[in-house]
């Protein structure tokens, strides 16, 4: 009769916060920041996309933005959420492309390509999916960026106010005529 042995399960790697990946990173561990690149990357790319209209530039705004955070990590207040600060960098960044476009061409942003095409079956959903990306692509500036921070990317009013560097009552006025915008634009 043979001895049965207990197998411990593989421990889960522990979650790291991202205090200790950026301080993991000043003390050069390099792959510490690539950590933080990948929990972050698709919210930043989603805001910069959102904001330039274009995926290609987003997609620059986007590493640009990650770029600038490594090279200013030793400027980060301990404390302060690292997701707040990188989309902070890449709203601002995404900011002054759309000013130098402005400057270079005086064109109307581009209209975007649908890639959620999808099969016969969800085409109602996909039509209203596309109904609603075009309401909030309508929207003033001011009001598209509060909406996909607050929808779209889940962040609260504070974090919201931190990165747009607006008093929080104007975040909350913004989001509130944003809403009343699109619930006009969807109903007719």
């Amino acid at each position: 009769m043979g001895v049965a042995l207990a197998v411990e399960p593989p421990l889960a790697a522990p979650v790291v916060d991202d205090q200790a990946l950026i301080t993991a990173t000043l003390g050069g561990r390099t792959e510490a920041f690539s950590e933080l690149v990948s929990r972050y990357e698709r919210a930043v790319y989603h805001l910069a996309v959102r904001t330039l209209h274009d995926a290609g530039e987003a997609e620059d705004a986007a590493q640009e933005a990650f770029f600038k955070a490594y090279r200013a990590l030793s400027s980060f207040r301990p404390g302060a959420k690292f997701s707040t600060w990188i989309f902070t960098i890449c709203y601002r960044g995404c900011c002054d492309r759309l000013a130098k476009r402005k400057r270079l061409s005086g064109d109307e942003l581009p209209d975007r390509a649908d890639p959620s095409a999808g099969p016969e079956a969800s085409a109602v959903r996909e039509d209203e999916a596309r109904r609603l990306r075009a309401a909030i692509d309508a929207l003033p500036e001011k009001y598209r960026t509060v909406i996909t921070l607050y929808h779209l990317q889940g962040k609260q009013y504070e974090e919201i106010a931190t990165v747009l560097n607006l008093p929080l009552g104007t975040v909350k006025t913004h989001l509130f005529r944003a809403k009343e915008q699109l619930r006009k634009a969807l109903s007719t």
